[in-house]
């Protein structure tokens, strides 16, 4: 499913406008990544928690060369589902 998908999903099943639905999703991603961006977590209970992770220096190789290089430590953005969508998933 790619955004105008979901887009569409979204305004059927709330009986919105697609444009209505565009906003909210909009609205959405845009306070889940300002969050995410001050080093916050977001819960949504039932579905799950974005937070993020920080990830160490560690040695990694060239794969072209084979030579040994470092890789600098970065933050990544991580989700963990929730039970309830664990739950609807494997049923």
């Amino acid at each position: 499913m790619n955004k105008t998908e979901l887009i569409t999903a979204v305004s059927e099943k709330a009986e919105i406008s697609k444009k209505d639905a565009e906003k909210a999703i909009k609205a959405f991603v845009d306070v889940v990544s300002d969050e995410l961006v001050k080093g916050e977590k977001v819960q949504v209970v039932g579905f799950g928690t974005f937070e993020v992770t920080e990830r160490k220096a560690r040695e990694g190789r060239n794969l072209q060369t084979g030579e040994p290089m470092t890789i600098a430590a970065s933050k990544a953005p991580k989700f963990r589902p929730g039970k309830a969508l664990k739950d609807m998933v494997n049923a």
